[in-house]
């Protein structure tokens, strides 16, 4: 829970490029646009007539009569990027992936700054839960969306956050650097650069663009409560880290990250009754390893070594590479010996 947000960056991936995207693909079809890429030596009335008519068939759930008339019009013009992603869509309705990402890969290589057809790769690949591959699409669909609308900050904004998922730390920095640029009062880009700062560890640049952000919106919950965390975590500003993150919770009562910090500021003020009641609530909201290890933590100090062990094993179940937790952990067993 690095960012202190109940929802993962790829997930804002998935919403972003789907409400970026869904407009281009509207292009894509149009037969009055320039992004139908029928190519220009056999764009004639009969390879359109097929497209037409496959398109028809595909909206009336007859996908087997659209797979028919694409491939008639693909007969007349071969060069057609738009006629495999046709093809495509078609497979994906009937659920054939495999088929789908053979005919995307052939759109993809006759018109490669296309857009659609990355997008559509990344939701195949979420779907089949492969996810580094489908944060790999959503990059080049993004990166390929810049150079259609260079001026489209939340395009960039998406790219810069699947940079951030992928740990392209400097590449993401630049995007939001340039959005930033683009759009000195946004304030997502503030918060998303802040992001790219913790990752990279400059924890003062993180708490100046975290400020940034708030400055701008002051009711902005994800980066009231990221700050104020951070602020637990760098033991600097507790009370203030309080003040923030109960704000947060008040515009977010149910967000289980948020209150996992609560419960966390009340651990650090030593108040261990008040923070186990927290952190067992944010527990019925979000099973997250680092809430299992901070449940850990107060139970230990509340001298329940049953129950520290039990959630300090469920943190590590949920997330093995945790060497505190595992150091704990083992501390606990030896000690027990």
């Amino acid at each position: 829970m690095k960012f202190r947000c109940q929802n993962s960056v790829i997930c804002f991936c998935l919403t972003l490029a789907l409400s970026v995207l869904s407009a281009q693909a509207q292009d894509t079809y149009n037969p009055q646009g320039n992004s139908l890429a029928f190519s220009r030596q056999s764009q004639d009335t009969k390879s359109l007539s097929h497209y037409i008519v496959g398109a028809y068939h595909e909206s009336l759930g007859d996908f087997d009569g659209a797979l028919r008339e694409y491939r008639e019009s693909l007969e007349t013009d071969s060069e057609s990027s738009v006629l495999h992603l046709g093809l495509a869509s078609v497979f994906i309705q009937k659920d054939n992936p495999a088929e789908a990402i053979k005919e995307l890969k052939q759109s993809i290589a006759l018109d490669p700054e296309a857009v659609q057809p990355h997008a559509l790769m990344a939701l195949i690949y979420a779907a089949g839960n492969k996810p580094d591959s489908a944060t790999e699409e959503y990059a080049l669909a993004l990166e390929n969306a810049t150079k259609s609308e260079p001026g489209n900050i939340e395009i960039y904004k998406g790219l810069g956050s699947v940079y951030l998922q992928q740990k392209k730390l400097k590449q993401a920095e630049g995007i939001f650097k340039l959005v930033i640029n683009i759009a000195p009062a946004d304030p997502e880009a503030y918060y998303y650069l802040g992001s790219v700062y913790y990752e990279l560890k400059d924890y003062s640049s993180t708490e100046k663009e975290l400020k940034n952000a708030i400055k701008l919106k002051p009711d902005y919950h994800e980066a009231l409560n990221f700050l104020g965390y951070f602020y637990l975590e760098q033991d600097k500003n507790i009370d203030q880290a309080g003040t923030m993150i109960e704000q947060a919770l008040s515009l977010g009562p149910e967000n289980g990250a948020y209150l996992d910090s609560l419960g966390w500021f009340y651990f650090k003020k030593g108040k261990f009754k008040e923070a186990l009641s927290y952190l067992e609530k944010a527990a019925s909201f979000l099973s997250d390893p680092e809430i299992y290890g901070h449940l850990g933590d107060v139970f230990f100090k509340l001298g329940n070594l049953d129950n520290a062990k039990l959630n300090w094993e469920k943190s590590l179940k949920l997330d093995p590479q945790q060497d505190a937790v595992k150091a704990k952990l083992l501390k606990l067993i030896n000690h027990g010996k």
